[in-house]
């Protein structure tokens, strides 16, 4: 079962008839033909690519599977039913694609991944606090509905033993979540397995439509990426990064 209702809701065009062409745009993207100037999907992979990078934590979405034990505390009604729940993850080699994640079977998400459902990761883009960032040309650079996020729609896949010490899974995922420590395979509290979130298919929601893609990103897009384009990278307010001039709408000044 696909997790494409689980998409971020802000996917409604605003329609109104007295609003300005350009608000048309803010949720999705114009014709191509249009004077707007939207960064490539190559780029926006390049984006989720540094976000993936830079962050560790994320909403790991499941559905709940139509039949499950008896002996499970849930309600009835809840097959079909989606579910997101914060997680770690890591993204670490030789698959940075690919986020590394410590599955603890008991939880509700790997439950669900056992029983059949799919996965959907989702992330957002948290931008430097004002101190710490280049003041923005407009005042919705740094609205959090303009900043991106997306979503990794794919399928969990254990790791072997011989492939996670090849790789020194544990040292990579330790390095973001020391924590995790407590509930590494072998553990005495909970049975827990390195595993890896296959990706599939990738939502990408880059903000406004006048100025970011909104769309999907081919999974091969998504995998070309080089850690050097990643490093090299900057999002809104990291140091280093310019704001794009952008076409004069005058919606900025739009009371919403």
């Amino acid at each position: 079962m696909r997790l494409h209702a689980l998409l971020p809701l802000f996917l409604v065009p605003l329609a109104a008839a007295s609003t300005p062409q350009v608000l048309q745009h803010v949720f999705s993207n114009p014709p191509s033909t249009s004077d707007f100037h939207i960064p490539s999907i190559h780029d926006s992979a390049v984006l989720a690519r540094r976000i993936l990078h830079l962050s560790s934590i994320a909403t790991l979405s499941t559905v709940f599977p139509s039949h499950y034990a008896v002996s499970e505390d849930r309600p009835p009604d809840m097959g079909g039913s989606p579910i997101g729940l914060t997680d770690y993850y890591a993204a670490c080699p030789p698959y940075q694609s690919d986020p590394t994640i410590l599955a603890v079977s008991i939880a509700t998400s790997f439950k669900n991944a056992a029983a059949g459902s799919n996965l959907a990761l989702s992330l957002r883009y948290h931008a430097p606090p004002p101190s710490a960032r280049p003041p923005a040309k407009d005042r919705y650079t740094y609205s959090t509905a303009n900043l991106p996020r997306f979503s990794l729609i794919g399928h969990i896949e254990a790791l072997s033993s011989a492939e996670e010490r090849a790789h020194n899974v544990s040292g990579c995922f330790l390095d973001r979540h020391p924590d995790a420590k407590l509930w590494t395979p072998g553990n005495k509290i909970h049975e827990s397995y390195w595993a890896r979130l296959v990706v599939e298919e990738i939502y990408w929601f880059g903000g406004f439509g006048d100025r970011a893609y909104i769309g999907w990103i081919p999974e091969e897009v998504w995998r070309n990426v080089s850690m050097h384009e990643v490093e090299s990278a900057r999002l809104p307010g990291e140091e280093g990064w310019e704001e794009r001039e952008s076409v004069e709408t005058g919606w900025e000044k739009e009371e919403i």
